[in-house]
């Protein structure tokens, strides 16, 4: 369901302290659109996701998880993917001051023995940059990341700790990529797709789903309000009885 614009009016009973996941799509169809490089529509996409996260720190998120680049985004054409990685570079060390400004975390998850030095010693830099006490937001990047690697990596680790007899669902949660974050209460995908894509699946089992037909360079602040406002009508019951959105705020 593509959520209706929220109000103005509507600004104060959006619900605040949630944890919200973003799959950023359409880059490569609002480029092709407008006749540009498909360069040119990553580079929008990088400032949509400026926008949205300043956003989403003025609406109170206390958690934004968004899908940078996947596993799978590897196979896609050589120059496309390096051209990904240094607006990932540049984007690291545009937001990360901007982040630490505004009391923010930022952090990665993904297989980062994927990706290059320059960009692992840019996301240390981030983190360490970032590492505020009580931050009001955690933006989390995920790069180089795939749910099933993730879960599989996982898996792996906590067999290799404690044996198999020893695991168990909070045993391997304890071993994914960022297991000091929550599940996402809400999980938004623009450009029209209605499919998870292989994005945080264990922590998204019972998050919302909002589809939205706008392409990722044009979601901004309307856009998440939206999102947020569609949420709150939701009643979520994890497999059980109902519970309300609203107490979140």
């Amino acid at each position: 369901m593509t959520p209706e614009p929220a109000s103005s009016k509507d600004a104060a009973s959006l619900p605040t302290g949630i944890r919200v996941a973003i799959i950023m799509d359409g880059n490569g169809r609002w480029a092709e659109r407008r006749g540009v490089s498909v360069t040119d529509g990553h580079r929008a996409g990088a400032d949509a996701l400026h926008r949205t996260t300043e956003a989403a720190l003025d609406l109170g998120v206390s958690e934004l998880t968004v899908y940078g680049f996947s596993t799978e985004n590897f196979a896609r054409d050589p120059d496309e993917v390096a051209g990904i990685m240094q607006l990932f570079v540049e984007q690291v060390e545009r937001e990360a001051p901007i982040m630490r400004e505004r009391r923010s975390r930022m952090c990665f998850m993904g297989r980062r023995d994927l990706l290059g030095d320059e960009i692992n010693e840019r996301m240390r830099w981030a983190e360490e940059l970032t590492d505020v006490p009580d931050p009001a937001m955690t933006l989390c990047i995920a790069f180089g990341y795939g749910g099933r690697a993730e879960i599989v990596d996982a898996a792996r680790a906590a067999v290799s700790e404690h044996g198999i007899d020893a695991l168990t669902e909070d045993e391997l949660r304890r071993h994914l990529y960022r297991p000091e974050l929550g599940d996402p209460d809400l999980l938004v995908r623009t450009a029209g797709e209605q499919r998870t894509s292989n994005f945080l699946i264990w922590q998204c089992a019972y998050a919302e789903l909002v589809f939205t037909d706008t392409l990722w360079p044009d979601f901004g602040e309307s856009d998440l309000r939206a999102a947020l406002a569609e949420y709150a009508t939701r009643e979520r019951r994890f497999g059980g009885r109902t519970t309300t959105t609203a107490a979140h705020g």
